[in-house]
């Protein structure tokens, strides 16, 4: 899993401090302790809400409303599959299923191990190259299941 360091702990600290009484400062400091500690845990819930003074379950409204915040730390391996038109037209479909097949999981969660993360994205830029899916930085294009079954072996190897 990934290590937080306390600098990255203390970072958020300060930003709870500075900005307890500023107006509009729920989001900044979501977006400071999911920075520090790669998602929002619950212990950052019941600080911020402490500070700011807004009560728990209020900003666990916000942070289910809104995309870009986690609730769960992501695995080592990000996987971005891309159900945009061209990839959609091209299986898309099909390849989520294998992936949901090889890592046991479902679109938007992590292995327990901690090594994998399954998101859909709507468009990955990679038209040309559909279906496409990205692990981490690397873009795999032009899959087929057979080929999607191939590259997900290739990263187990490499965690293990």
């Amino acid at each position: 899993m990934n290590r937080v360091s306390s600098k990255e702990i203390k970072g958020f600290k300060v930003d709870l401090i500075n900005k307890r009484a500023q107006e509009g400062a729920l989001i900044p400091l979501l977006q400071s302790a999911q920075d520090s500690y790669g998602y929002i845990p619950e212990k950052a819930i019941h600080y911020i809400s402490e500070v700011v003074g807004i009560p728990a379950a209020d900003i666990y409204g916000v942070i289910t409303f809104y995309a870009q915040f986690r609730l769960k730390p992501l695995g080592k391996n990000v996987i971005r599959i891309c159900e945009g038109t061209a990839c959609h037209v091209n299986g898309a479909k099909n390849i989520v299923k294998v992936l949901q097949n090889e890592l046991g999981i479902g679109v938007g969660e992590t292995t327990e191990d901690g090594l994998f993360t399954l998101q859909s994205v709507a468009c990955l830029g990679c038209c040309s190259l559909a279906p496409v899916i990205m692990i981490n930085d690397d873009t795999h294009g032009n899959l087929t299941p057979e080929m999607t079954k191939k590259v997900i072996k290739k990263y187990k190897s490499k965690t293990s």
